[in-house]
């Protein structure tokens, strides 16, 4: 089968391209799909969610305000062969993690998913290393906040796309196993995660489907030293910035989540009600949704 993403494969690109651009959705409502429990999805709701993950490598799920808690978001995974839970240090039992403001935790106050403060565009685990990368997520809104709190979302697909678009040699530089490095982060015991260094873009072996590993942190990053590399994170900020109908604004309410392929994403700041402070479960997973 030949891959789109092969930079010497022409033909295969630009079909996929028109594809992708015709089938992409660039209304944010048409990303939403009604449920009723993500514990357990009629197949006309799977249906829905899968086609529109197929699109635009994601979806948005709203569904009826009973109680979720980890147990039920890692059974909506499981419903898309989702297993492979990255359990990362900070997650529960289960395996998935409550994103709240911990302002008397002084550890999880030092990581900004912890706090109302603004997070810039990433995808999850861009600090992970090679073998522990992320390939999709959960994100389940148990409690909004009272105000703010946004969610920004684009297709990696479609961020790849533009940058080829604009100019081949922004691909093959950010495919460079060097592009981009994560330092290594320190705590009390000493190194707690050994620096990280990899391409932005990447091609899975077994699938051949596109991975992206990114950060807009201008802090704790170094990029590769060369203009062509520079030039394509310079393009993909602009782009970031830009009113591209290909980015979605979207605020996650009570019963609402993400489903997606490890899309770029942000998070405006927010504030939070004093009696029902922002509560968000997050799973993310080794595995990419299948079907995809």
């Amino acid at each position: 089968m030949q891959n789109p993403f092969d930079l010497d494969n022409a033909t295969a690109y630009l079909r996929w391209r028109d594809h992708k651009l015709a089938h992409a959705i660039t209304n944010t409502d048409e990303l939403i799909v009604e449920i009723q429990k993500p514990r357990a999805l009629t197949v006309a709701e799977h249906t829905a969610l899968l086609a529109r993950c197929r699109r635009s490598n994601m979806a948005i799920y709203a569904s009826c305000t009973e109680d979720i808690d980890e147990n039920s978001v890692r059974q909506l995974g499981q419903q898309f062969g989702l297993n492979r839970l990255d359990a990362n240090w900070l997650a529960s039992k289960q395996g998935v993690t409550r994103i709240t403001v911990c302002a008397d935790d002084e550890l999880r106050q030092a990581f900004i998913p912890y706090t109302d403060r603004a997070i810039k565009w990433h995808t999850d685990g861009y600090y992970n290393a090679p073998e522990k990368q992320i390939h999709s997520l959960v994100l389940h809104c148990a409690q909004s906040a009272g105000h703010g709190g946004e969610n920004r979302l684009m297709d990696h697909e479609i961020a790849y796309l533009m940058l080829r678009e604009a100019n081949s040699d922004f691909i093959f530089a950010l495919s460079a196993p060097d592009a981009m490095t994560i330092p290594e982060r320190i705590d009390e015991q000493g190194i707690a995660r050994p620096a990280q260094t990899g391409p932005v873009f990447s091609i899975d072996p077994a699938s051949g489907d596109l991975h992206m590993r990114y950060t807009a942190r201008t802090r704790s990053i170094v990029w590769k030293k060369d203009a062509t590399t520079l030039a394509a994170v310079a393009m993909l900020e602009k782009l970031l910035a830009s009113d591209s109908p290909h980015i979605h604004l979207a605020r996650l309410e009570r019963g609402m989540g993400l489903l997606c392929n490890n899309v770029l994403h942000n998070r405006a700041a927010f504030a939070d009600n004093a009696t029902t402070p922002r509560l968000l479960y997050r799973a993310r997973y080794f595995d990419r949704i299948a079907g995809t």
